[in-house]
């Protein structure tokens, strides 16, 4: 468990401050949690994906879930399609996916993009941060460039904290301003992969 430095006032560490900290603990070992709490709080009720392992544990939270449809994608591309389906009947998307799905999301994107369909797509990185494989890394410096060039609002998350209010806000310019949004969840974040 990562502490926050605690400010100290003649020689005591306020409650505040203790209270933050255990806070970000718990934030750093359980954030898919409460990203999952955030994402049902907005309301959404279809999560698609290709299994991943950085999305695994938010995978089995939404599989769990009666009230959510969990559809098991067999290439990335087709979320985009089933995320404008739910929008059109009335019902809020997620799409899970890796940086590397996304070059199989090109075409599609234009779909949501000149129907201005709401889209919140939540990105694990490969390609940077401890990178094994070579064969990651074109399309983990691409992910970002090719989803602007689409017309899709980038955003990013490096700790639990700022995943946490960052998928708070892309949901509210996905699901209310009918915006667009990635959020790309960074390799540090999820930590280096092994085999």
């Amino acid at each position: 468990m990562q502490l926050l430095e605690a400010k100290v006032f003649g020689g005591a560490v306020t409650g505040e401050d203790t209270a933050k900290s255990l806070d970000q603990g718990l934030l750093n070992e359980d954030w898919p949690s409460q990203l999952y709490r955030v994402l049902k709080a907005a309301r959404v009720r279809q999560v698609s994906y290709v299994p991943d392992a950085g999305h695994s544990e938010l995978i089995r939270l939404f599989a769990a879930d009666p009230g959510v449809v969990s559809n098991v994608l067999t290439t990335e591309e087709e979320g985009i399609a089933i995320a404008t389906g739910a929008w059109l009947g009335g019902s809020r998307s997620v799409l899970l996916l890796q940086s590397s799905g996304v070059g199989n999301c090109v075409n599609m994107l234009s779909l949501v993009t000149m129907t201005r369909t709401p889209l919140l797509m939540l990105v694990t990185m490969r390609g940077e941060w401890a990178e094994f494989n070579p064969w990651q890394v074109p399309m983990g410096l691409a992910t970002a460039p090719v989803l602007t060039a689409m017309g899709i609002r980038v955003m990013r998350a490096e700790t639990p904290h700022d995943l946490i209010e960052t998928v708070e806000s892309a949901a509210t310019l996905a699901f209310d301003a009918e915006q667009q949004v990635a959020v790309l969840l960074s390799q540090r974040l999820l930590g280096a992969k092994k085999w």
